[in-house]
C-alpha cells in the first residue's frame, strides 16, 4: 500500500463486538483498517478480537501498524477469543477503558455498533462540547446506519437542546477514505464559556492491570 501523510498518530475506533447482519459493515471495518495503514496511523480500540473490533484491529495489525487494545478484565472472556492482536492493556472498569483510549488517541471514529459504541461515542462528543478536548469525532455511516441518530441530533438542535456549533462536532461520511479526509480538515469551534476548560489529568488517570503484547 502507498502510505500517505496524516496529522494523526493514533486513532481510536469504537465499534461492535458483533459483526452485524450486513457484509457491508464488515467490509467497512476492514476498509477503515486499511485506510489507517495507508495513512501510517496506529489504532487504539476496545481490545476485542471478535466482531467488527476483530476485523478492524486485524487489518491494522496485518498492515504493520501498532494496535493497542484496552479492555476491562471482566469483559475478556466475552470479547476476546483465541489470539489477541497487538498490545492489550487490561483495566479495572469501563470508565478507565474510555479514559485510556481517549488519552491515547488523536481522533475518534465510530463504526456501526450497539449500546457500548453509542455510549463511548456520545461521551467523547460531550467532552468536545465542553471543551475538554479538541480532537475530531467521526461517524462512519455505513449504509446510513447512523441516519436515525443524526436525525435525532438535528431535532435536538431544532428544539434548542444542542447548539449549531455543537452539532458541527460530529463529522460523518459514507466511506473510510472520505471520513479520514474530513477529519484531517476538521477545525474545532467553541464558545467563550467552554473554551477555557481543560482536560483534567485526573479524569484520564488509570492504572493498567496487565500489559500483554503478542
Amino acid at each position: 500500500m502507498e502510505e500517505r501523510k496524516s496529522k494523526f498518530k493514533r486513532v481510536c475506533v469504537f465499534c461492535g463486538s458483533s459483526s452485524g447482519k450486513k457484509t457491508s459493515y464488515q467490509e467497512a471495518a476492514v476498509q477503515l483498517g486499511n485506510e489507517l495503514v495507508e495513512r501510517s496511523i496506529d489504532l487504539v480500540y476496545g481490545g476485542g478480537s471478535v466482531g467488527l473490533m476483530g476485523l478492524v484491529s486485524q487489518a491494522v495489525h496485518d498492515g504493520g501498524r501498532h494496535v493497542l487494545g484496552v479492555i476491562p478484565k471482566t469483559l475478556m472472556p466475552r470479547e476476546i477469543t483465541g489470539e489477541t492482536v497487538g498490545e492489550v492493556r487490561t483495566v479495572s472498569d469501563m470508565h478507565q477503558r474510555k479514559a485510556e483510549m481517549a488519552r491515547q488517541a488523536d481522533a475518534f471514529i465510530a463504526l456501526p455498533g450497539g449500546y457500548g459504541t453509542l455510549e463511548e461515542l456520545l461521551e467523547v462528543i460531550t467532552w468536545a462540547q465542553l471543551g475538554i478536548h479538541q480532537k475530531p469525532v467521526g461517524l462512519l455511516n455505513v449504509d446510513g446506519y447512523y441516519n436515525s441518530l443524526l436525525l435525532f441530533i438535528d431535532k435536538a438542535v431544532d428544539e434548542g437542546f444542542i447548539s449549531p456549533s455543537a452539532r458541527r462536532i460530529i463529522v460523518s461520511a459514507l466511506t473510510a477514505q472520505e471520513l479520514m479526509r474530513e477529519l484531517e480538515e476538521y477545525v474545532p469551534e467553541y464558545n467563550e464559556v467552554t473554551a477555557n476548560l481543560i482536560w483534567e489529568a485526573e479524569q484520564l488517570s488509570y492504572v493498567p492491570e496487565t500489559d500483554v503484547t503478542t
